[in-house]
């Protein structure tokens, strides 16, 4: 990719990139693409984007990139993830979602500020090397005396340079009330909804090119009290932010719902006031008819997690008739403790390839569909498909620019399908609110090496607490 910075030719202008040369695909309503194109990047917006070279006479560009070889996207935007877990990678690799928590929760309720601030740096890090130019992260976990563990998380996104929501979780229900966490590791009612409340009026931002969001997020039906999603719900909705839990992960889920509502999740979650526009789930693996009926009449959203729910064995979402019936579906990483890769760019392939082996199969899901749920879909469950997930004028110049002539993807004829059924390729350039984070592969405002080592220093101390716990 070549590129040229020409000086200044208006004091106080506002700064251009112009992009050239480049393979694009919208993603905006109709899919529009363009063989050959150009995007004009003004401050934080997209000015103009359309086949052909860039309108002559622009005034205060300061760079031109050349993007022959390359495919331009939006970026993609995570919609589900445990940025804690990067430090506890490798753990419990043959259980089940429930076997696996138990396993892994007393190690994990001993984080502290300084492990998640590692945790983040690495789970952002290795988003933003693969595309994601949104990211979010659920943290439900906070011991006693812990620190400031959502503040320790959200100074590691600013400093990446990404788009970021913190869904603030919470868990009211411990071991000795009949849920999983260790009784230390868990909140009061009252405990969690005050730290939640403190924390969006401390760092939401409701502004159109927010940096910064942060949602309601109680953890899940088994680890939370019925009171706190209740009072959760109306917390969220006096505040004018959205709402975020997991749901229907599991058939264990189900059974436990069943004996402890006597109803299934779905129902559940609409009789505390969990579903709606303003709602996001994570997982939905185990939804019947009604419950996708539920979804789409309600604008309740889904984050489909393929390669979590394959390591932990808790089956195949009913993502093709989530989409025909009108239910918003982004794509999650998921806590890397139970995807040990962390990128999302590798979901956009897994979810088209295990959706396929659902009862559609070859008819589930193709190349297109595959990009819009990392991209498009995803802004939608987020709250924020006005301004990111496709390439418009007028919408926040986050984007990427896919290396597709080497390799891995030269042979491949058609540019999107080069993405999602190749290998994960890489990323040349990606710019968040019109600022690069990322150039060849590498992260502009972050040392990668260092990152690597504190990553493994924390985990090991991580370990040695847990061990002499």
């Amino acid at each position: 990719m070549a590129a040229s910075a020409t000086p200044s030719s208006t004091a106080g202008a506002v700064e251009r990139i112009v992009i050239e040369n480049v393979a694009i695909a919208t993603v905006d309503a109709t899919d529009t693409e363009y063989a050959s194109g150009h995007i004009v990047v003004a401050g934080n917006r997209i000015e103009s984007i359309g086949a052909g070279g860039a309108p002559e006479g622009l005034e205060n560009v300061v760079r031109r990139v050349d993007g022959t070889g390359h495919l331009a996207t939006p970026g993609l935007v995570n919609t589900h993830h445990h940025f804690y877990q990067w430090i506890t990678r490798g753990l419990a690799t043959d259980h089940n979602l429930f076997n696996w928590l138990v396993a892994l929760y007393p190690t994990w309720a001993r984080i502290d500020e300084q492990m998640t601030y590692a945790a983040a740096q690495g789970s952002l890090g290795m988003m933003a090397r693969g595309g994601v130019t949104t990211a979010m992260d659920h943290h439900y976990v906070f011991p006693k005396g812990s620190g400031d563990l959502s503040g320790s998380i959200i100074r590691a996104a600013s400093e990446m340079g990404v788009r970021f929501t913190l869904a603030r979780g919470s868990m009211d229900r411990s071991e000795k009330d009949g849920g999983l966490p260790p009784d230390f590791a868990v909140e009061t009612l009252e405990g969690a909804l005050a730290a939640t409340e403190e924390t969006v009026k401390k760092h939401h931002d409701a502004s159109f090119d927010a940096m910064t969001q942060v949602a309601v997020a109680p953890c899940s039906p088994f680890s939370v009290s019925t009171e706190l999603m209740k009072q959760g719900a109306e917390l969220a909705r006096r505040l004018g932010v959205r709402l975020h839990t997991h749901g229907s992960e599991t058939v264990e889920e189900e059974k436990f719902c069943h004996e402890l509502f006597g109803m299934g999740p779905t129902d559940y979650f609409e009789s505390t006031g969990w579903l709606g526009e303003d709602v996001w789930m994570a997982h939905c693996v185990h939804m019947n008819d009604s419950d996708i009926a539920a979804f789409a009449r309600t604008g309740t959203g889904v984050a489909h997690c393929p390669s979590s729910n394959a390591r932990l064995a808790a089956g195949i979402a009913r993502v093709p008739d989530m989409l025909k019936a009108g239910v918003p579906v982004g794509l999650g990483v998921d806590g890397t403790a139970s995807n040990e890769s962390g990128e999302l760019h590798t979901e956009l392939r897994n979810a088209l390839l295990i959706n396929r082996l659902g009862a559609h199969r070859e008819a589930a899901l193709n190349a297109r569909q595959a990009l819009r749920l990392g991209t498009y879909g995803g802004a939608q469950v987020l709250g924020r498909a006005t301004q990111i997930g496709s390439l418009e004028a007028g919408k926040l110049a986050d984007l990427v620019l896919w290396k597709i002539d080497g390799i891995g993807h030269a042979s491949i004829a058609d540019p999107v399908t080069a993405i999602v059924f190749g290998a994960a390729a890489p990323v040349t350039l990606s710019l968040v609110n019109g600022e690069p984070v990322v150039e060849n592969g590498r992260l502009l405002h972050a040392d990668e090496d260092a990152i690597a080592r504190s990553t493994r220093e924390e985990a090991r101390r991580l370990a040695r607490i847990a061990a002499g716990s």
